[in-house]
């Protein structure tokens, strides 16, 4: 596993990237309608499901044991953005429970990856630490739906900022990882 992370650690920071993309748009305009958060989150979830059902296809053998946990975050991340694109109107406590559920699973899913990645790379913790922020995220949005989509614009950005930010430091760890492996060309 950790020989396919390092080769496509880019893929770990793409996701991370989009993510903090995904922060600062939310943070730049907070008076952003519903319908416009929708669909920016619907995109984010699309294109981050995709990522992860692309770690799939290009992972070969190197991620067969793993490739339930791929399908669930990609699955997850695909449903949540389709159906932000086809119902866009949908309430802003809809949306927030529909943001909060898929926080709430990316995160238990990257914290379990993470726990596993334990086992063959010693102290790792940025993918822990975004599945830990991200389940926490989750958790308040259900706890405090009164704040409305528009609300809590806020808190939606600084979650995808710190999540992409660890996201992309867990993918240039990988790549610097990468060089060090059996097998892994020279520069």
């Amino acid at each position: 596993m950790l020989e396919y992370l390092s080769r496509q650690w880019w893929l770990v920071a793409l996701r991370g990237a989009l993510a903090v993309a995904f922060g600062v748009v939310a943070w730049i305009w907070p008076d952003i309608t519903v319908r416009a958060l929708v669909l920016l989150y619907g995109f984010y979830a699309l294109v981050d499901g995709l990522l992860a059902l692309a770690a799939l296809l290009t992972g070969g053998s190197l991620v067969r044991e793993r490739r339930g946990w791929l399908i669930v975050e990609g699955v997850a991340g695909i449903a949540a953005g389709v159906i932000a694109f086809l119902w866009p109107e949908i309430t802003a406590l809809v949306l927030l429970y529909l943001i909060a559920a898929w926080a709430i699973a990316t995160g238990v899913l990257e914290v379990a990856i993470a726990i596993w990645l334990r086992r063959e790379l010693r102290g790792e913790w940025l993918l822990a630490l975004g599945g830990i922020v991200s389940v926490v995220f989750g958790v308040f949005l259900i706890v405090r739906p009164g704040e409305g989509a528009v609300a809590v614009v806020w808190l939606i950005g600084l979650f995808a900022i710190v999540f992409g930010v660890a996201l992309i430091g867990l993918g240039l760890r990988l790549r610097r990882l990468g060089g060090g492996l059996p097998g892994a060309a020279a520069p």
